[in-house]
């Protein structure tokens, strides 16, 4: 089909991989054989989509807003009985609560601008139904967020919770020229291992822990929660103490694992 039947929407984050070298690293890093699920959200008009049926895997879901895109992805389809299409925002009922077979396997070229809010949403929908490898391209930025370890002012909620599921690294920087239309920024390709504390995600009482704990990055993290449990300032002092925690230290400074004995130290409030 000629390249003029679809103008990329960039609003919607329509940046298409067109790079078949960074395709083809993509590919082998994913290591995707005939017992893989895969997640596709970001489909586009297929360029990934295609190379991931090539793996020959169990299932491709292929998750996609731009119904523009039909006739791409459509015509893939109907060379390939293991693809299906998701129609819709994954972030507002696009992604469905349940897959049969659900995925063990993400690898996508995610819109940019949702990626925070996309990963918390696949990690609570898929972790714990065995979601265990995730491969994604992404902004660099956001994926040095996700890497970032305790003391860095890029430590946040999402960077905290995949640590304490597995490891994040970054696999390799991708140019713009990588893409078309070329995104004003450099991407990275990042690579999510799960192992432990799958349903973490889905754990209310530790995202308000978190979210609470980095509202105000100049407070003390004591302060912080100070809000979050009104009243029990001087005991969560004493708990932060026992736990061998500074009271004037701030939230990034925390390591992974002192996030989860705070976080169990004060489960019970958190209710």
């Amino acid at each position: 089909m000629p390249e003029q039947y679809h103008r990329p929407n960039t609003r919607i984050g329509q940046n298409f991989l067109v790079d078949r070298n960074i395709l083809n690293a993509i590919l082998d890093r994913s290591e995707i054989g005939p017992r893989d699920v895969v997640l596709e959200v970001g489909a586009g008009k297929g360029f990934l989509t295609e190379g991931l049926l090539g793996r020959r895997p169990l299932m491709v879901y292929s998750s996609e807003i731009d119904r523009r895109l039909e006739p791409f992805l459509e015509n893939i389809r109907n060379r390939n009985v293991n693809l299906r299409i998701l129609w819709g925002d994954a972030l507002k009922g696009g992604l469905p609560p349940r897959l049969d077979p659900s995925p063990n396997k993400m690898v996508a070229n995610i819109p940019y601008h949702i990626t925070t809010p996309l990963l918390w949403k696949v990690l609570e929908l898929y972790a714990p139904a065995g979601l265990n490898c995730m491969l994604l391209m992404v902004q660099k930025e956001a994926a040095d967020r996700i890497c970032a370890p305790a003391r860095s002012k890029d430590r946040y909620p999402l960077g905290i919770t995949i640590q304490a599921m597995g490891e994040a690294r970054i696999i390799r920087k991708v140019p713009p020229q990588a893409f078309f239309p070329s995104p004003e920024v450099t991407s990275a390709l990042l690579e999510v291992s799960i192992d432990k504390n799958h349903h973490l995600p889905g754990v209310k009482a530790w995202r308000s822990l978190l979210r609470t704990a980095f509202s105000k990055r100049r407070k003390t993290l004591l302060n912080n929660l100070d809000g979050l449990l009104p009243g029990m300032k001087w005991e969560i002092a004493g708990r932060m103490e026992q736990a061998g925690l500074s009271v004037s230290a701030r939230a990034e400074e925390l390591e992974v694992d002192q996030w989860q004995v705070l976080f169990e130290m004060l489960r019970p409030s958190l209710q």
